[in-house]
């Protein structure tokens, strides 16, 4: 099943694509409601849809296939990591840390762009895009998403869309360096699209050690940058939801990004590996195509850079340690 979200004139239609038509959710239902009732409820109301007319593909507008209920990025290829640090510090290198745990960072939901839809960027010398598959949490019967097993965490996967996790890799670099973030280097746009693929029109693709091995592929203005296999990752998508339930909780509707696929999954891998800006940072109309087999393809456009009011540097303050009492100073 796909599952989406569009614009059909001014009206928001939520539904399933059923060949090259859209069908909207009976009673009104929305894309959030449906991955809290889970897969299996979703294939009830799919059965009769199949026959209704619809609307031809042609004649709506996709946008994000999802509100998120919150967004984790991971960073689960090796591949990336090795070039990505070279870009940094001129040294390829993967911390031991890495290994031992699937990291990630949380990004901002409400800067979410659909199909089609241009990012903003801020003012930036070095716009990246980010090459991803995304996981999408459904809801499961008796479970509260709490310390998930990796087998748990499987079956509350809903389903699966491709993601591009926008990057000014000027700003990110420095805001790194304070050892926090990613912030404003990242939350100004991610893209999420075309639909969702429920988790079962995957199946096949499982390999005996249960990672995904379907092709992903990116293409700036016509040309291939990067291609890579999903299965490269350092751990199943599983095993990602089980990390992000620990001590904490998943909900329907967030979104888990594998991060960034290897071999040209994004420029700044590349950088660092070239040790130049080979190919070019993005600028403005540069059209980002990205696929991945058995999901569908992404469609962005860079739009022009959006100047944000300045804030000044730190002040310099002296670290008093007592307050001056008022009255005092007042004398």
């Amino acid at each position: 099943m796909r599952i989406a979200r569009w614009i059909d004139g001014t009206d928001v239609g939520e539904g399933f694509v059923i060949d090259d038509r859209v069908v909207p959710f009976p009673d009104g239902a929305t894309v959030a409601e449906v991955l809290a009732q889970g897969l299996e409820a979703a294939h009830a109301l799919f059965a009769p849809a199949t026959d209704a007319a619809g609307r031809p593909l042609g004649d709506i507008r996709l946008i994000a296939p999802i509100v998120p209920a919150s967004v984790r990025d991971f960073v689960a290829f090796e591949e990336h990591v090795e070039g990505v640090s070279a870009s940094i510090d001129g040294t390829s290198h993967v911390p031991d840390e890495w290994y031992e745990a699937p990291t990630f960072y949380f990004t901002n939901p409400h800067t979410t762009l659909g199909p089609g839809e241009s990012v903003s960027p801020p003012v930036t010398e070095r716009l990246d895009f980010e090459l991803e598959l995304a996981a999408i949490v459904g809801g499961v019967a008796g479970s509260d998403g709490v310390n998930l097993t990796a087998a748990q965490a499987a079956e509350h996967i809903f389903g699966y869309t491709v993601m591009n996790d926008w990057s000014a890799r000027d700003l990110q670099g420095r805001e790194m360096k304070v050892r926090l973030g990613p912030a404003k280097g990242k939350d100004f746009g991610m893209s999420l699209g075309p639909w969702i693929v429920t988790a079962d029109e995957l199946d096949p693709f499982l390999d005996d050690d249960g990672f995904l091995a379907v092709r992903a592929e990116v293409r700036v203005n016509g040309a291939l940058i990067g291609e890579d296999l999903v299965s490269n990752m350092g751990w199943p998508f599983p095993e990602l939801v089980a990390y992000a339930s620990r001590n904490s909780r998943v909900v329907p509707g967030d979104v888990l990004g594998s991060g960034t696929v290897g071999n040209g999954g994004c420029l700044g891998e590349l950088w660092g590996r070239a040790g130049e800006l080979t190919p070019p940072p993005l600028v403005e109309g540069d059209v980002v195509s990205m696929t991945v087999e058995g999901v569908g393809t992404l469609n962005a456009a860079v739009g022009p850079a959006v100047h944000a009011p300045a804030i000044p540097p730190a002040r310099m303050r002296p670290r008093a340690r007592r307050r001056v009492p008022l009255d005092e100073s007042a004398a």
